[in-house]
């Protein structure tokens, strides 16, 4: 049976858009790789007035990014999370399990081509909201 919190109708996607105004940027890129998703679909949700969370997996030295603090882990940015933007591989997902599940945002959005069925199942029986495969500029961009 599909879980009620894996999100794949257009309805589902619509209503969760339109919901989100914090959300935390897992694998977020610098602004020194502007031309990658990674970096200007974040810039974009900033650009249009959400929060951004910068919680970059590389660039250690960085302090920074959009302007607002860089978190290492989702389980130390405080306050509520509407939305986990993941920008990671398919087969990365798994390392991050741990630390989405003690984060406990109200919903998961793995980016476009990135999907990983058992990660989005343990989220969606956590009580997660997933989205899979799809981007949330373009998303965003039609629904918002």
């Amino acid at each position: 049976m599909a879980s009620p919190h894996r999100l794949e109708t257009e309805e589902a996607i619509r209503d969760l858009v339109k919901r989100i105004r914090r959300v935390a940027v897992l694998g977020i890129k610098t602004e020194a790789q502007s031309d990658q998703p990674a970096f200007y679909v974040p810039e974009y949700l900033h650009s249009v007035g959400i929060e951004v969370i910068p919680v970059p997996v590389y660039y250690p030295e960085v302090k920074e990014i959009l302007g607002r603090p860089v978190y290492r882990r989702l389980v130390d940015v405080p306050g509520e999370l509407d939305l986990v933007d993941v920008f990671r591989r398919p087969k990365d997902l798994e390392s991050h399990l741990d630390d989405l599940l003690a984060r406990k945002p109200k919903a998961v959005w793995f980016q476009a081509g990135i999907r990983n069925d058992e990660v989005a199942d343990r989220l969606a029986a956590a009580g997660i909201d997933v989205v899979q495969d799809r981007c949330l500029m373009v998303d965003h961009r039609r629904y918002a």
